[in-house]
């Protein structure tokens, strides 16, 4: 029985140091998005990120091993963050049209993106570098890919659910549309994240939802 006690003591031990060494990783992946936020992605070197988390370069490379590696890995796992906030914030949402409407308004509304600093969309601050390094970065690049990837399902998936549910026009092509709301998107946050005064937050969700409403034949309450 002693011998169980001394086991089962040692498995709690082993628990215990696996959830503070998970919380130190993320600590040191929530410091290197900060300095990425800040710097860019191209000028953060593993020493900004130890000095802003409080700790030393080699505790970070214990992690991390190499600074792309650390970096890429920050960037997956903010993009993580913001997919899992907004997914609890769309299961809530009863309508596809809703839910639409909502990852629209994530996209294109500071307020109502799942990560902000000092009132910008931080997600897409983060993007701005990863489109800029993915033509000669292949981790950064394949983490972009699946991004994408990803995004275009989240889409794709709602629409079918509102034609299943009769909320869309069953005669638009879920997976084209999915395309081309994505790009659209993507080209008003890079206007967004530069602060273009042409293209403000609220004018970008406008002109996309009136895309979306218009093409799947859904009435938008403006």
């Amino acid at each position: 029985m002693a011998q169980g006690s001394a086991g089962g003591s040692g498995g709690g031990a082993r628990s215990a140091d696996g959830r503070a060494a998970e919380q130190r990783r993320e600590q040191l992946l929530r410091a290197a998005l900060d300095v990425i936020v800040t710097r860019g992605y191209a000028d953060t070197r593993i020493a900004d990120v130890a000095e802003h988390a409080g700790t030393s370069p080699a505790l970070v490379i214990y992690y991390f091993k190499t600074r792309d590696q650390l970096l890429t890995e920050a960037l997956r796992y903010s993009e993580d963050r913001w997919y899992e906030t907004g997914t609890q914030r769309l299961e809530a949402i009863e309508t596809a049209a809703g839910r639409l409407t909502e990852l629209i308004a994530m996209t294109c509304l500071p307020d109502t993106d799942p990560g902000t600093t000092a009132g910008k969309p931080t997600e897409w601050l983060l993007w701005l570098d990863l489109w800029a390094l993915s033509p000669r970065n292949p981790g950064v690049s394949a983490v972009r890919r699946k991004f994408d990837e990803r995004w275009r399902q989240t889409i794709e998936t709602t629409v079918l659910t509102g034609q299943e549910a009769g909320e869309f026009s069953a005669t638009v092509d879920a997976s084209a549309f999915a395309v081309t709301l994505s790009a659209m998107l993507d080209g008003l946050a890079v206007q967004i994240a530069l602060e273009d005064p042409d293209v403000p937050p609220a004018r970008a969700y406008d002109l996309a939802m009136r895309y979306a409403s218009g093409q799947l034949g859904f009435t938008w309450q403006q």
